[in-house]
């Protein structure tokens, strides 16, 4: 992984409160002891102070309330079997116009829905779109591989 990536790991295993030897941030990071001094000093720089515990069982220790995003983005691939659908919605999205889309959903097969798409989303390791769905009259989440056909509206939301 990159250096920021393991950085941010490193803070997210300490988040939990509890006191990690070097030795265990270095297996869980798969890095050098070493490196795991190096990423402290870089938090350091930045502002994110590690409470250092010295001695034959020390370690590090996050004293300090971080809100820092998790990654989500997953190391698995990324399942996206129609790029054009993405690329219509994320345009769609941008223009903040409506989309008619026919959705394969496992209760009720294939149907015909018109959709106010928000945000694109990464739902179990696939791209979906958090949208407002007229015929439900609520926000909905669409896994973007269930679409079999999309098409933009020039209708506005």
């Amino acid at each position: 992984m990159s250096k920021v990536s393991n950085v941010l790991k490193m803070i997210e295993i300490l988040s939990t409160g509890r006191k990690y030897s070097i030795e265990e941030l270095s297996n869980e990071l798969e890095v050098s002891k070493r490196m795991i001094r190096v990423y402290k000093d870089e938090l350091e720089k930045a502002g994110i102070y590690l409470h250092t515990i010295k001695g034959p069982y020390g370690g590090y220790v996050l004293n300090q309330e971080l809100n820092i995003p998790k990654r989500f983005i997953p190391t698995t691939k990324i399942i996206l079997n129609d790029k054009s659908v993405f690329n219509s919605l994320s345009r769609a999205i941008k223009e903040r116009k409506k989309c008619l889309i026919e959705y394969y959903s496992k209760e009720k097969g294939l149907t015909k829905r018109i959709i106010r798409p928000y945000e694109m989303t990464l739902l179990n390791n696939e791209w979906g779109v958090a949208a407002y769905c007229e015929v439900r009259e609520e926000i909905r989440h669409f896994y973007l591989n269930r679409i079999k056909t999309i098409e933009i509206l020039e209708e506005f939301y």
